[in-house]
């Protein structure tokens, strides 16, 4: 992605009106910023944020199903389909018969998936701080809980 087709958040000498006073707008400004800056720091894994919630999900859940991934993820079941086939198609994911359920398949990650994953997981946090550096400790702090209330989640 070159500079020219990065997204500007307020291009000068244009009226926005309400739109500059409306929350909604602000954070999906900052979202898009924030996805840009994702999508530039794991281009070389072929990650895109959904794709890194589902290898941490799995991760850390083991013998996760593939309607389960979906309803954690806000997702409706071909979405997640889709997103495990192309993590299968990276090397990362792996389907495997359920011990429970003959049926139904658990997800888990592949070694290859284990190992990228961490180096993966550094530069999200590396390009996250990045995103956040204008803001000072207390108000990453700050932002981060308000945005937590607003989605109904506890902080951690």
């Amino acid at each position: 992605m070159s500079d020219s087709d990065l997204f500007v958040a307020h291009v000068p000498g244009i009226q926005y009106g309400v739109l500059d006073s409306l929350m909604g707008y602000a954070i999906r400004r900052a979202q898009i910023r924030t996805y840009e800056n994702f999508i530039a720091a794991l281009e070389p894994w072929g990650i895109t944020p959904p794709r890194f919630s589902a290898m941490v999900i799995v991760s850390l859940n083991p013998g996760l199903k593939l309607t389960q991934l979906a309803k954690i993820m806000g997702i409706a079941r071909s979405g997640a389909v889709i997103l495990v086939d192309a993590l299968e198609e990276l090397g990362y994911m792996q389907r495997l018969p359920a011990p429970e359920d003959r049926r139904a398949f658990s997800l888990a990650l592949t070694d290859k998936g284990k190992a990228d994953l961490v180096q993966i997981t550094h530069a999200v946090q590396t390009q996250d701080q990045q995103v956040t550096q204008t803001l000072s400790a207390t108000e990453q702090t700050e932002l981060h809980r308000l945005l937590l209330k607003l989605c109904d989640i506890p902080p951690a």
